[in-house]
């Protein structure tokens, strides 16, 4: 505004009023010689707060393990849908959890391909819920194919191993 110059009152007010309104933030008459801007500073609305999602802890078992290279994983070229469900030798995931070949990050795999195992012998880990589920060989043999990988998820009915 410049100096020298009256102003009516109310049209600044109803000026302003049409601001809020409109949800507009700035309204300029200009008429001769006078001139009239009527603005209004929006604030910035906060950042709104950070998304946070709900993630299990890790569980001690899912600490850094060693290189997935050196995990015993049977048979790339093997097709697990191929399987023959009802071998006796098939072990299948009794849960939905996340499998683990090792008793802890570092130490030696349960089995590894080829190994003799016998029935009842502990082959992998399954945890569910915090709770780490020793998973048995149903029957003696040795180890054909490994088909989980360390650190996966499985489900259940899910075949995990077969022993022949």
């Amino acid at each position: 505004m410049t100096s020298g110059i009256q102003f009516d009152a109310d049209a600044i007010r109803k000026l302003a009023d049409i601001l809020r309104e409109t949800d507009l933030t700035e309204i300029e008459l200009s008429e001769k010689d006078s001139r009239i801007r009527v603005a209004r500073i929006i604030p910035v609305a906060p950042a709104a707060p950070p998304q946070y999602y709900a993630q299990p802890p890790m569980p001690m078992a899912q600490m850094p393990m060693a290189p997935l290279a050196a995990t015993p994983v049977a048979d790339a070229e093997a097709d697990p849908a191929a399987l023959d469900l009802k071998h006796p030798g098939l072990v299948t995931s009794p849960m939905v959890g996340v499998a683990y070949l090792s008793p802890e990050p570092g130490a030696a795999p349960f089995i590894t391909l080829g190994a003799k195992v016998s029935q009842g012998q502990t082959v992998l880990l399954i945890e569910a819920m915090k709770t780490f589920n020793q998973i048995k060989a149903t029957r003696s043999g040795t180890v054909t194919r490994i088909l989980v990988e360390a650190g996966t998820p499985v489900e259940y009915g899910e075949p995990l191993v077969l022993v022949e």
